[in-house]
């Protein structure tokens, strides 16, 4: 197939163009990308220009979107919804075959949550971000474009930004670092693993009108995440605990409530659907 993948010069998109080197991939980005076929894309604050884009295209996958930055509401529904939502309309217009929604479990929950999530639970997002995603969902579902929507946990990996980015730099630090005293579970995702997650709703039928959340089989903590990125860096894990819940206790206090919230409670989502379409991740 000839894949268009908008926002392809990010984080998400560079793991992803080499993996779906068996389709025709164009990239679509606002910067020009080099030793591949590219699309510029215009600001998705503004008017796009989605037939051009879309000409000659079989199926989208949309990444392109506002994330882990700041941004006011407006321009999350702008970006995130409404732009899609145009898409959407001229994927109808153009006959995209197959149109792979790159949404988050950010549409789903919030930072944390008592049970593990699974893709019949009712959605209930509790930011911007979560809404215009949750939102951006609901237009692609009723577009009439035949679609596949994908929740993604936190993706790690090489130039990641944001909370994945900021774990990625305290691997980094030379320090030890009182980590495990923080037992609970998270799911986590690779972006390797994100990138055949596509590939394979991309290949397969079945996964028209569909939604998966994807993520890794195994929970993990925090500390056992830093820790395996260390022991990628050929460095020793270096993760201690402070005593009873002393950590937890110091971050309130400081006023980083918030942060506790995002890395000392457990947020575990179900890859279970997707695993039984047959994607395979390597955790």
């Amino acid at each position: 197939m000839r894949v268009l993948i908008t926002g392809a010069d990010g984080f998400l998109g560079r793991h992803l163009v080499p993996v779906l080197s068996g389709h025709a991939v164009i990239c679509a980005s606002r910067r020009p990308m080099h030793g591949v076929e590219w699309r510029k894309m215009d600001d998705l604050r503004g008017a796009v220009d989605w037939d051009g884009l879309l000409h000659d295209v079989d199926a989208v996958v949309h990444l392109a979107n506002i994330a882990h930055q700041q941004a006011s509401d407006d321009d999350f529904e702008r970006v995130n919804h409404k732009a899609t939502a145009s898409l959407c309309a001229a994927a109808k217009r153009c006959g995209v075959r197959h149109l792979v929604y790159v949404s988050s479990i950010y549409a789903q929950a919030g930072h944390s949550s008592p049970r593990m999530l699974t893709e019949a639970d009712q959605p209930a997002p509790i930011n911007a971000y979560g809404r215009s995603k949750l939102a951006a969902e609901r237009a692609v579902a009723q577009s009439g474009v035949p679609f596949t929507i994908l929740r993604p946990v936190l993706v790690l990996g090489a130039g990641a930004r944001g909370n994945a980015g900021t774990l990625a730099a305290l691997a980094r630090l030379p320090i030890p670092l009182p980590l495990g005293s923080i037992i609970a579970r998270r799911s986590f995702l690779e972006a390797p693993d994100f990138a055949t997650a596509v590939a394979t709703v991309l290949s397969d039928a079945r996964a028209i009108g569909e939604t998966y959340i994807v993520a890794d089989r195994e929970p993990r903590t925090i500390g056992e995440v830093v820790a395996d990125m260390r022991a990628a860096m050929g460095r020793r894990a270096n993760i201690f605990s402070l005593p009873g819940n002393s950590l937890e206790l110091g971050l309130k206090m400081i006023g980083a409530r918030g942060i506790w919230e995002k890395i000392g409670s457990p947020c575990i989502a179900s890859p279970q659907k997707l695993l039984a379409l047959g994607w395979s991740p390597s955790r």
